[in-house]
């Protein structure tokens, strides 16, 4: 584990799995850094193949973003208690199988064991579950996380904000996610927002 830790800063535990779309994880931690919120990250072995074969980053500077990092099979590290006091925690992105994990309290992980524990805590814990097609397993597994309190936010682009880039999709949808933990990164394109406050600001005549 390494560690700069600033005990007055909002901490967010973020979890990157295998699935595909590691470049999610990484401009996430980007994006809390820019914010202030201290991260505590964790990546499956998995997660170590996908960012070889997905992108150009090494293993140093993906946890160089984050505040303190843990060893996938660190069981003993502070995000596996409750505690240790978090806003919530973000998977991203949620593998099937740490989908699964989560759905019937298997913790062979320490990602697994942390969702565990934020939803013991009733803290919010929201996956960014990556996968098409989705089988009836998947669908029952994200059923039952649902029941347990997690929040289910499959990464799908918003094509009304007309993304010119990659990039510009990816921060809508972290923007989303970072709005269910009230934190605004200033990525996500809000729909009519802001007609919406010019009309407010207009004087009504009265009927």
């Amino acid at each position: 584990m390494n560690a700069r830790a600033n005990f007055a800063a909002p901490k967010l535990v973020v979890g990157i799995s295998g699935a595909s779309g590691f470049v999610y994880g990484v401009r996430l931690l980007q994006l809390l850094r820019e914010l202030g919120v201290e991260t505590h990250l964790t990546l499956s072995r998995s997660a170590l193949l996908t960012m070889a074969h997905e992108t150009d980053y090494r293993l140093a500077e993906v946890t160089a973003l984050a505040d303190c990092v843990y060893r996938c099979d660190d069981m003993a590290a502070a995000i596996s208690s409750g505690s240790f006091r978090t806003l919530g925690m973000i998977v991203a992105p949620c593998s099937m199988k740490t989908l699964a994990e989560i759905a019937t309290g298997v913790s062979s992980t320490l990602i697994s064991r942390a969702a565990d524990v934020t939803l013991k805590e009733r803290r919010p814990l929201v996956l960014l579950a990556r996968e098409t097609p989705l089988t009836l397993a998947h669908l029952r597994n994200m059923t039952a996380v649902a029941e347990m309190g997690a929040i289910v936010a499959p990464p799908v682009p918003a094509f009304y904000a007309r993304p010119a880039t990659l990039d510009a999709m990816i921060g809508h949808t972290l923007g989303r996610v970072l709005d269910l933990f009230g934190l605004d990164a200033g990525t996500a394109v809000r729909w009519r927002e802001a007609e919406a406050e010019a009309e407010a600001a207009t004087p009504q005549p009265f009927a």
